[in-house]
């Protein structure tokens, strides 16, 4: 059973412990925070995709600890707008957002995705949400709701970590939904709710040997720091994340569950 699994909230109000950056590191290879599954090489085309420059003003749904935000702005130096619907994560992004001093040019904020989010058409040259909507219900309407919110001709970049790529148990299900709301996408769904929002899909990229990868690496890494953790989170949630994140490697790697990386414009 998972129902006492803490994946998000441990991640993010513990981001400052040395324990928790030496996993991401060891993770990813770099760390700005990330519990994402991707891998460092798509994190930095992700600018590339969006065609960001200095002049970009940029939205980042669902913005977990705010680390990769605050190191886009830092790289590009465009203005960043990022939002959270978990408190957590917003204040830890918040407060990286002050100890790296560019609170000008980013601010983080507490929202819900699936409602109407509080800023005006064709706010942003640039939208990404990394594996974030499948946790969001009404992805028909967020995605319409990011086709208002771009700029003609803004780009939109935003991946699924839960498409359906074969037979899943109950069991598989329960140990792979530990923390929050879930929502398994059907082969080709996605496609079709980017049409239907008047959005132009560019590119949708199977990733789903970044998961499998990112998967067994922070198990391992998780693992070795085993007794710190449990100091940390207790036996029982790091049995849960534990169990998470096998079950994660086992369904990617023999391909059970997909992940794509969408490229649209609008």
């Amino acid at each position: 059973m998972t129902e006492n699994v803490d994946l998000y909230n441990s991640s993010y109000s513990n981001y400052s412990l040395e324990t928790y950056s030496e996993i991401r590191l060891e993770t990813y290879g770099e760390d700005y925070g990330q519990t994402s599954w991707a891998s460092t090489a798509e994190s930095h085309e992700i600018p590339e995709l969006l065609q960001l420059t200095s002049d970009s003003t940029v939205l980042d749904i669902g913005c977990g600890s705010g680390g990769y935000a605050v190191g886009l702005a830092k790289r590009i130096g465009c203005r960043v707008v990022g939002f959270e619907i978990n408190a957590s994560g917003v204040k830890t992004a918040t407060a990286l957002a002050e100890d790296e001093k560019v609170t000008d040019i980013v601010k983080f904020e507490q929202h819900d995705a699936s409602k109407k989010l509080p800023y005006e058409d064709n706010s942003f040259d640039a939208i990404y949400s990394t594996d974030v909507l499948c946790h969001v219900p009404l992805r028909r309407e967020v995605l319409s709701n990011t086709q208002r919110l771009l700029k003609p001709g803004g780009r939109f970049v935003f991946s699924d970590a839960l498409v359906i790529g074969g037979l899943i148990s109950n069991d598989e299900l329960e140990n792979r939904c530990p923390d929050g709301m879930y929502f398994f996408s059907p082969p080709g769904i996605n496609e079709q709710l980017i049409q239907e929002s008047s959005l132009k899909l560019l590119e949708a990229r199977d990733t789903t040997e970044n998961s499998a990868l990112l998967s067994k690496r922070w198990h391992d890494a998780r693992e070795k720091r085993k007794d710190a953790l449990i100091a940390c989170e207790g036996k029982e949630n790091f049995l849960g994340v534990q169990r998470f994140l096998q079950c994660v490697h086992t369904l990617t790697t023999e391909r059970r569950l997909l992940r794509f990386l969408y490229t649209c414009s609008s």
